[in-house]
């Protein structure tokens, strides 16, 4: 095997924790800034929760693919399991943000504009804080940066499996 060929064949190691939580909010919050302007522009052509919906849908497969190329560093684009799996991480932080402010108008029939943005804002972060997790710890691991074998191994037999008894039966061991 040529150098080139175990350079291709080692898996990056990626960025560590603290890299990838500041790309992380980077890519994230970037999105999130876009998102915001361009959720009241598509309005303007349809109803707004269509509009929300589409760009909440695009916002999160763009993230995806920025967070495995660039967040967590797996030198490949991301695969339906990290799409699926990362939409399911985004639709529990969008729960988590909408219960928060609801529980809020539970509590408070009234609240100020400030009190409705620091809850929103605190569940917001600890949601994000937790897709994070969720993203680095399962999603987007090291294990998924690994080369896959390219061939099967052939599983060997325990030295006991298959001796002959002296009648020439087949033993079982017990």
């Amino acid at each position: 095997m040529d150098a080139a060929a175990a350079v291709r064949q080692t898996p990056t190691a990626g960025p560590g924790p603290f890299a990838s939580f500041v790309r992380f909010v980077v890519c994230g919050g970037g999105v999130g800034v876009l998102s915001s302007a361009a959720v009241p522009l598509l309005a303007l052509l349809m109803p707004w929760a269509l509009s929300n919906a589409v760009i909440t849908i695009a916002s999160t497969i763009l993230c995806t693919e920025l967070h495995a190329l660039f967040t967590f560093g797996t030198g490949k684009r991301a695969g339906w399991r990290e799409h699926w799996q990362s939409a399911g991480s985004a639709a529990v932080a969008y729960a988590v943000t909408s219960t928060a402010v609801l529980v809020l108008h539970t509590v408070q029939s009234t609240p100020s504009l400030l009190t409705e943005q620091t809850v929103y804002l605190t569940a917001s972060g600890l949601a994000g804080l937790g897709r994070f997790l969720v993203l680095r710890l399962f999603v987007f691991t090291t294990e998924s940066r690994k080369p896959r074998p390219t061939t099967t191994a052939v599983r060997r037999q325990p030295a006991w499996f298959g001796t002959r008894t002296p009648a020439g039966a087949l033993s079982q061991a017990a």
